[in-house]
């Protein structure tokens, strides 16, 4: 009986122990949750070039989410089925982000969307990624937090710290970016260790006094349909808003919704696999028109890692751009890098300003 006795009190000790731990984890974060305002601004870090914008030139637009270096074609992830939490080391990485550049270098952008950029981060090993992409491409940058936090607890191994967000490179003359807050479809305590996704808006004035307004995002991808909807209401009014006062409007990135025609193109599984939400015409303003390659696909599931077999490949089209009625769009097309260093693939549009 003494035995048992101490057997149960040892099993209340230890519960006692995680429960005082798992509450101090949670106050801790509670205290140190990332609250930023609904309007920043964003410094601008001047490139080689700050062209002027010109209407009747031709640009070139490219959107990426990198995954932060850690979703190459071997790797799978747990928030969307699969059982990766963490990159197996460094090298991988770096060796990620060097073909993601070359990549982007190949294409020779005006403009650089990308996603998914750590520049602190447990999971990329502390890589400012950043800092990777400005030294490469050499083009003035603008950063915008939508993810920090001091440690996120799950799964096992944590993801521990991560401070990650939008990065957009510019070869034309921002005068001007803001980082612009979404509405946080999650509660307390979900909440405090998830992301704060936001809209990176940069202003580029062009002859005749207007502005090209460039919105950078990455919008929800875990929420219900509810909580994408009021993010792309948000991005729908600012469009709107930029549209009535005569500016050129750009938006692009991983808006984690399929764009029109594309589930029937590519439909998906009904296994458990991550499921995009749906865009339709009604989601932008009237006008405005959607700008997106579906020849190929733009994302992959994480459900597994990826073996080159495009017959059993679950994917999506994700990925692409919105433009005012004053851009005429020349060309958009899906970079075919067949997944091999991101789950995400280039996007690359050519656009006039009319």
């Amino acid at each position: 009986m003494r035995f048992v006795r101490r057997l149960v009190k040892g099993i209340f000790s230890l519960i006692s122990i995680v429960i005082l731990f798992a509450v101090g984890v949670v106050g801790w974060l509670t205290l140190a949750e990332y609250q930023p305002a609904d309007v920043e601004a964003v410094a601008v870090a001047a490139g080689v070039r700050h062209d002027e914008a010109r209407t009747g030139k031709l640009y070139r637009i490219v959107s990426l989410n990198i995954g932060y270096g850690g979703l190459g074609n071997t790797e799978d992830f747990f928030m969307d089925g699969g059982t990766g939490v963490l990159p197996k080391n460094k090298a991988m990485v770096q060796g990620n982000l060097d073909e993601l550049l070359s990549a982007l270098l190949l294409k020779t952008p005006d403009i650089c969307f990308l996603q998914e950029v750590d520049t602190g981060a447990n999971r990329s090993h502390y890589i400012n990624e950043a800092v990777h992409f400005n030294r490469g491409l050499q083009m003035g940058s603008a950063f915008a937090l939508n993810y920090s936090c001091d440690f996120v607890p799950f799964p096992w191994p944590p993801l521990g710290k991560v401070q990650s967000g939008l990065l957009t490179l510019n070869n034309l003359a921002v005068t001007d970016a803001t980082r612009e807050s979404l509405p946080v479809p999650f509660s307390w305590p979900l909440r405090i260790a998830n992301l704060k996704r936001c809209l990176l808006v940069e202003r580029v004035p062009v002859a005749g006094g207007q502005e090209l307004v460039l919105v950078n995002l990455h919008l929800e991808a875990y929420s219900s349909q509810e909580g994408r909807a009021a993010q792309m209401r948000q991005l729908s009014q600012l469009m709107k808003a930029e549209a009535l006062k005569g500016n050129y409007v750009v938006a692009g990135g991983d808006f984690n919704q399929a764009f029109p025609g594309a589930l029937e193109k590519y439909p998906i599984p009904a296994d458990g696999v991550w499921m995009p939400g749906q865009l339709t015409e009604s989601d932008i303003p009237e006008g405005f028109a959607y700008a997106y390659d579906m020849s190929v696909p733009t994302c992959r599931s994480l459900h597994k890692p990826y073996d080159g077999d495009r017959k059993s490949l679950v994917a999506y089209v994700i990925d692409g751009f919105i433009v005012s009625p004053n851009v005429k769009v020349n060309a958009v097309e899906t970079f075919d890098l067949n997944f091999r260093n991101s789950d995400h693939q280039p996007v690359v549009m050519e656009f006039t300003l009319q």
